[in-house]
């Protein structure tokens, strides 16, 4: 089957993934769903990036023996045809394979060849295993993911799940630094290696961190500061049917419409040393005793019950909701935020962000490993008798 011709911004841009895990799976995704012909090289018999559908979505899957003479030839015909490739393997690997960035930018000098590891190419840790986990917590963002425990031991983090390691740090600033590099290759004629580190990536994400301590506005105690859950007018409070309210009114202007409104709807009155007044906002010393207050009051009313008067306001309060409850927000059914993926019947995902005016991105369907291995071997002018042999031999699959 032939596949239709891609649309959005990257289309008619041409990029190599190999098969792997976690950021590079989703970076993929992302460049896919901006129009880009991603040609997935997978193992035969599957896994690597196609395990998770939903992250195999807008690729061409090619199935590929890398360790065969026949499956690097192939390798090496995709990257004389493409503009980048991403691959995701440890250091030296590829080097291994007669695949590493000398050979491939020898067969195609504008090639952006993009790397994507957990460590990055060189340092003490760059040989070994990890995930998330460990990159995150190595690069100091996981020790100022914490709440206080208010009895005076050291915070323990909270794992924020894959989102600030794999998909922040990882996977869309390979994305970001990949477009960069296609944008100079189209300048200047001369691609280049792109080394993306997710621990790299995790600690240039706590740049606006280190801004925030230099600003005096944070003292490095995670659950003590203003952005960090330690201000009670930034915190998140559990409700009376156990779900949770997200009250963010930074600005003092916002602050004032959130007592106003509380004011006027359920009768808030602060005493003259109430520390949730305006005057004794930003008393740090004090904010223990407001989140205190603070926690009795959200307490008496349940979640929705609180949004009805609050949430589309400038009072900056929002409901915290289920992955299921997001996609019905109204907020985000105007948007057409979330739509079924594969038919009516089939799950609803978010679409991709952001949304382009004149070149709008459209999702493609998932392959299955191998699903377009004759038809991408044949734009590459592959005779059908040269396919066989490469099946026969087990070189592709």
């Amino acid at each position: 089957m032939t596949t239709a011709p891609a649309v959005g911004p990257l289309a008619g841009v041409r990029i190599i993934e190999l098969a792997g895990i976690g950021p590079g799976p989703f970076a993929g995704m992302v460049l896919a769903d901006l129009g880009a012909d991603v040609i997935g090289i997978d193992r035969p018999g599957g896994g690597g990036p196609f395990d998770l559908p939903v992250l195999r979505r807008g690729r061409r899957s090619i199935a590929v023996d890398l360790k065969s003479d026949g499956g690097r030839d192939v390798v090496l015909d995709l990257v004389a045809s493409a503009d980048a490739l991403i691959e995701p393997y440890r250091p030296g690997v590829m080097e291994r394979l007669g695949l590493g960035p000398e050979v491939a930018l020898a067969r195609n000098p504008r090639l952006v060849y993009a790397r994507m590891t957990g460590w990055g190419q060189h340092g003490p840790q760059a040989r070994y295993a990890g995930h998330d986990l460990t990159y995150t917590a190595t690069a100091g963002i996981l020790s100022s993911v914490a709440r206080d425990p208010r009895d005076g031991s050291i915070p323990r983090p909270v794992l924020p799940g894959p989102y600030l390691g794999d998909v922040a740090g990882g996977a869309l600033l390979l994305v970001a630094g990949l477009l960069a590099a296609l944008h100079s290759a189209g300048r200047t004629g001369v691609g280049q290696v792109i080394d993306a580190a997710i621990t790299d990536g995790a600690c240039y994400l706590t740049t606006f961190t280190h801004a925030l301590r230099l600003s005096g506005m944070w003292d490095g105690l995670p659950g003590h500061n203003v952005l960090d859950t330690g201000a009670p007018f930034y915190e998140v409070y559990e409700c009376a049917d156990g779900r949770h309210l997200a009250v963010g009114p930074l600005e003092p202007q916002f602050y004032d419409e959130l007592l106003r409104l509380l004011s006027e709807h359920v009768g808030l009155d602060l005493g003259p040393d109430d520390p949730r007044r305006p005057e004794h906002r930003l008393d740090n010393r004090r904010w223990p005793e407001a989140k205190v207050l603070w926690e009795q009051f959200f307490h008496t009313r349940t979640r929705d019950e609180w949004c009805a008067f609050l949430e589309h306001t400038d009072a900056c309060v929002s409901p915290v909701l289920s992955l299921d409850e997001a996609s019905t927000h109204a907020h985000l059914a105007a948007r057409a935020a979330y739509r079924p993926v594969g038919g009516d019947h089939g799950p609803t995902l978010p679409v991709p962000a952001p949304r382009f005016s004149g070149t709008p991105t459209q999702t493609r369907p998932s392959p299955t490993p191998g699903e377009h291995t004759d038809e991408v071997l044949t734009e590459l002018g592959y005779h059908p008798a040269r396919i066989a042999t490469l099946r026969s031999n087990a070189s592709v699959a």
